[in-house]
This record gives C-alpha cells, structure tokens and sequence, in this order.
C-alpha cells in the first residue's frame, strides 16, 4: 500500500527466488546459457533448464532442444500481447 493507503494495482506480482539465481545460471548447460542469452523473455534459470531437459530428452539434439524453447517463448510473447495476430 502506498501512503494514502491505496494498492498500486498495476504493479506486477513478486516472488522471492530461494537461492543464488547468478550461481544457478552459471551452472546451467552451455547451450543453454547460449539460447538464454538472446532469449527475449526472463526466463529463471529452473524453469528454463526444466523445459531445456524436457526439450533434449525428446529430441536428443541440443538445436532442436532450443528451437522447442523458441517455440514456447514465442507461444508466451503471442499470449501477452493478446493473442495471434496482435505482434
């Protein structure tokens, strides 16, 4: 609450991250880090070498592992901006 005691309803939601994000980052995979890189969403390190693994155990390919995290981020970028069509 602010000081007139009203909610900023327009601030995003926060969450407190258990451990050392950069720590965490440094350890993921090179490729990874790599795709992550130029990723154009925040992904956090866990949720982004969970995908990573799901990715790579389907496909056994490290490019087609990121080509599968392209996939999601830009199925997430389609959702927030409204739907398809609205890039």
């Amino acid at each position: 609450m602010n000081a007139g005691g009203q909610r900023n309803l327009g601030a995003a939601p926060t969450r407190r991250r258990e451990g050392d994000v950069m720590s965490a980052y440094d350890r993921l995979p090179p490729d990874l880090r790599a795709w992550l890189a130029q990723a154009a969403l925040p992904w956090s390190p866990r949720s982004a070498l969970r995908a990573w693994r799901g990715a790579l155990a389907r496909t056994g390919c490290a490019d087609a592992a990121a080509a599968r995290l392209s996939a999601i981020e830009a199925g997430q970028l389609e959702r927030l901006a409204g739907g398809p069509g609205h890039l």
